[in-house]
């Protein structure tokens, strides 16, 4: 049964959730004769990244469907000054005359709108919210899709799926199953040939600063690659994946000591399981796994069963854990919750 979005989705229990929208009908809308609307899709996850209290940590635009997995930050809303909340929420939405011409910005505006204490603090809600969020990346490629095709009503399916990723090692599956959404499609044939992925975004920023050889030192050994890469992904558009924050980084990233070269070694490894059904366990990916508590037979049964699942995952959590599923279980005063796809918690 359906859950509602309010009772899903709570900051308190997790900040990390897996979103999933399909093109009606399934339709390859986004594909063949259509790819430039990939890039559509992932310009408009850059600006909103940037205007909305939440961070994108990964994303996959595929033929007929778009995953996004987001971090809310509800502390961000707290710093914002009200001209910041303006500024930020006129990126999104640009505002206009009744004539539709584009109004001009200046500070008198600003001044005339912080007057409004209301629609301040709406704003505010707003942009601290994931169905807004996921309202403000949909609605316009739709417009902008539908004026391409000179036709009129729905892109995107009414409501799209949201799952609570309630530990590291579920986020990491998570980040994972969504980059390497187009080798298991056979769209392409490694990660890093995956167009409009996460995983090519990071390694196209660090080839954007010429430090490619830092990074491919850093996927040699997961043992160097926290020290070699710290600073790889600092100022990038993307959530970090390592969080360096304790040790006085300005922004905060996804999992401590996780840097972006122990996600590429893991990455390929389990690509190779997407595109040959088996493959050979370093010591490096084994150690990753063991260190979050996880095992080579237990992840490459989580990737199958996700990857089987295919767009339509059944289930609204996703934990590696049982203990952490009794806690939300517990929290919302229920028996118990199934775990996402049937994947197995230990």
């Amino acid at each position: 049964m359906t859950m509602a979005r309010s009772k899903l989705v709570d900051p308190k229990v997790t900040r990390y959730y897996h979103c999933i929208s399909r093109c009606v009908r399934q339709a390859f809308l986004c594909g063949k004769d259509f790819e430039h609307r990939k890039q559509w899709i992932e310009d408009r996850l850059e600006l909103l990244a940037g205007c909305f209290a939440l961070s994108v940590c990964g994303f996959s635009v595929m033929d007929n469907h778009l995953h996004v997995l987001v971090r809310l930050d509800p502390n961000d809303l707290t710093q914002w000054s009200d001209e910041d909340v303006i500024r930020n929420w006129i990126k999104v939405y640009p505002p206009k005359t009744p004539k539709g011409e584009e109004v001009e910005i200046n500070k008198a505006w600003i001044d005339d709108q912080l007057l409004d204490e209301n629609k301040v603090a709406i704003m505010r809600e707003r942009l601290g919210s994931l169905g807004w969020f996921m309202k403000a990346l949909k609605e316009p490629l739709a417009r902008m899709a539908n004026q391409e095709d000179e036709c009129r009503g729905a892109f995107w399916e009414g409501r799209y799926k949201s799952i609570a990723i309630l530990d590291e090692e579920a986020l990491l599956t998570t980040c994972a199953y969504v980059d390497l959404n187009p080798v298991a499609a056979g769209i392409a044939t490694a990660p890093e040939t995956s167009t409009h992925t996460s995983v090519r975004q990071r390694v196209r920023h660090v080839r954007s600063k010429g430090r490619m050889e830092d990074l491919k030192a850093a996927t040699c050994s997961a043992s160097v690659a926290s020290s070699i890469a710290d600073d790889l992904e600092l100022d990038h558009w993307l959530c970090p994946l390592e969080d360096r924050s304790r040790h006085g980084a300005d922004r905060e990233g996804m999992l401590e000591s996780f840097s972006l070269g122990s996600y590429l070694l893991l990455v390929d490894y389990t690509s190779r399981l997407c595109r040959l059904g088996k493959a050979r366990i370093s010591s490096e990916v084994a150690s990753l796994l063991d260190r979050l508590g996880s095992s080579e037979e237990i992840w490459r049964q989580r990737i199958e069963r996700l990857f089987a699942a295919g767009s339509r995952l059944s289930g609204s959590f996703f934990a590696g854990s049982k203990e952490r599923l009794r806690e939300v279980a517990a929290r919302r005063r229920v028996h118990h919750i199934d775990n996402l796809a049937a994947c197995k918690a230990v």
